[in-house]
């Protein structure tokens, strides 16, 4: 009987393992996750285009995996700004016949990786990893036959997109249920401090300064200086930070703003609490503002025209 030693088995083992992956990569997508990794694979290898011959392939999937799983960059801001200039620099020199320069190729890998993975974050758990490498490299360098046609990536493409908005969705009503019940919690509180008013619209406010001059009529333009915050102390708007007041109609803003800055006399600073149904509501307001979101808002009021 023949006998192996430890380092020939592992090596055998190894070629082994290698040839499999190498057959199983050759495979056309079977299940949803084979066919999502390809498709997006397809996608960021067409955006890395000529540079993926510059790259450390490992180093680009470590990097990708890395900040989908929320960890801290790979490269420092300095070493990224730096290889992105010689990787485009060897683009470049590429393109026009010449050779590129000597360039740390695993950097280019993480620094390409980290950018890729950021356009990944919402198919995050949606795909598999060893398929969208090989969708990577038929995007980069395509195939005479791809393992996906077009037809089929298209398909695929649509179908991931309504699963991610049917999760957003979910993720948006839960956020809304959530901000509910906290600003119940909190409307409930803040009405015992003393110093606080309550509407009968449910608009909470304090007086912070108060004005002498006349208080604007339903239409007219205001100017004021604000900021704006969630309960949570986080700034989502400031006329302090741009530099200068804002103006407006009363008629153009939330109704919180109509009902809240009605009340003030020139000269005067109020601060407002502002309920979801009196601000943005369910949908919210972009990235700043969550649905239901209660506001906060610091308000000077300046002049009336």
């Amino acid at each position: 009987m023949i006998k192996l030693s430890v380092r020939v088995l592992g090596v055998l083992l190894a070629s082994v393992f290698t040839l499999q992956y190498a057959v199983a990569q050759d495979a056309a997508p079977s299940s949803e996750r084979d066919k999502v990794g390809y498709m997006l694979g397809l996608d960021a290898g067409r955006a890395v285009g000529p540079g993926y011959p510059e790259l450390d392939l490992a180093a680009f999937q470590r990097a990708v995996e890395s900040t989908l799983n929320g960890d801290a960059p790979l490269l420092s801001i300095e070493d990224a700004r730096k290889t992105s200039q010689a990787l485009m620099a060897n683009i470049i020199a590429r393109s026009s016949g010449k050779p590129g320069a000597a360039l740390d190729r695993e950097k280019a890998g993480l620094l390409m990786g980290t950018t890729t993975a950021r356009t990944l974050i919402n198919a995050r758990g949606q795909f598999d990893m060893p398929m969208f490498m090989r969708g990577l490299k038929d995007g980069a360098v395509p195939p005479s036959k791809p393992l996906m046609d077009a037809a089929e990536v298209e398909q695929v493409r649509g179908a991931l997109a309504a699963r991610l908005a049917t999760v957003q969705a979910d993720q948006r009503k839960q956020q809304g249920e959530t901000a509910q019940q906290e600003e119940q919690a909190f409307f409930a509180k803040n009405k015992l401090v003393k110093g606080v008013f309550t509407t009968p619209s449910g608009l909470q406010y304090s007086v912070l300064r108060q004005g002498n001059g006349v208080r604007p009529k339903p239409g007219q333009r205001v100017r004021v200086n604000y900021v704006g915050t969630l309960l949570n102390g986080k700034k989502f708007d400031s006329s302090y930070d741009r530099g200068e007041p804002a103006e407006f109609s009363l008629d153009q803003v939330i109704k919180g703003w109509t009902e809240g800055v009605g009340m003030m006399p020139i000269g005067a600073k109020y601060r407002f609490w502002v309920p979801a149904a009196l601000g943005y509501g369910e949908r919210g307001a972009g990235r700043d503002i969550p649905p239901n979101a209660t506001l906060m808002f610091d308000v000077e009021l300046l002049g009336v025209e």
